[in-house]
């Protein structure tokens, strides 16, 4: 029975490291696909003269989860209006998304800044926040990219090191 028990904890232990693993491999991939969707709808809006919750659908349909669900959650938003503004929709949809993602609070603030710009100002503006933000986002992938290589491996191997401890101190 203890053997039975011991190798639980054991898996556990395992499956909990690779968990946080995965959330830091998850990362710097959210934030490549945050930026394509960005500039996509940089594209949509700049090129294709798209209204903006047109934009956000299309681009949502091109995008993969969960990145797609925000900007679809935006899209509906701002479909139902209910007299919220674009920043409203936004800010909402992206909160109410979050959690869904392996994404940290500093690319959480570059969506809301964006969010603050556009569907107020003119095409050309909008086109400019999307690259400031698509550079920002860059840049927090290459801090993502770094806390991949150091943590990644940790996780893992702190998971059943954690667990064989436990087993350890219960024996």
């Amino acid at each position: 029975m203890k053997l039975l028990g011991a190798m639980l904890i054991l898996i556990a232990g395992t499956l909990i490291g690779f968990q946080q693993a995965a959330r830091f491999a998850d990362r710097p991939k959210q934030i490549r696909m945050l930026v394509h969707a960005l500039q996509r709808l940089e594209t949509e809006i700049g090129y294709g003269h798209t209204p903006l919750p047109e934009a956000l659908e299309r681009t949502a349909h091109a995008t993969e989860e969960p990145v797609a669900a925000m900007l679809n959650e935006t899209a509906l938003l701002l479909a139902q209006a209910e007299g919220l503004t674009f920043q409203q929709c936004w800010e909402k949809a992206i909160k109410l998304r979050w959690k869904e993602t392996s994404l940290r609070p500093s690319e959480q603030g570059v969506l809301l800044r964006l969010g603050s710009t556009l569907g107020i100002s003119d095409k050309e503006d909008q086109m400019k926040h999307l690259r400031l933000a698509v550079m920002q986002l860059q840049a927090e992938e290459e801090t993502a990219r770094d806390d991949q290589r150091r943590y990644e491996k940790m996780w893992k191997s702190l998971g059943a090191l954690l667990a064989v401890l436990i087993i350890i101190l219960m024996v």
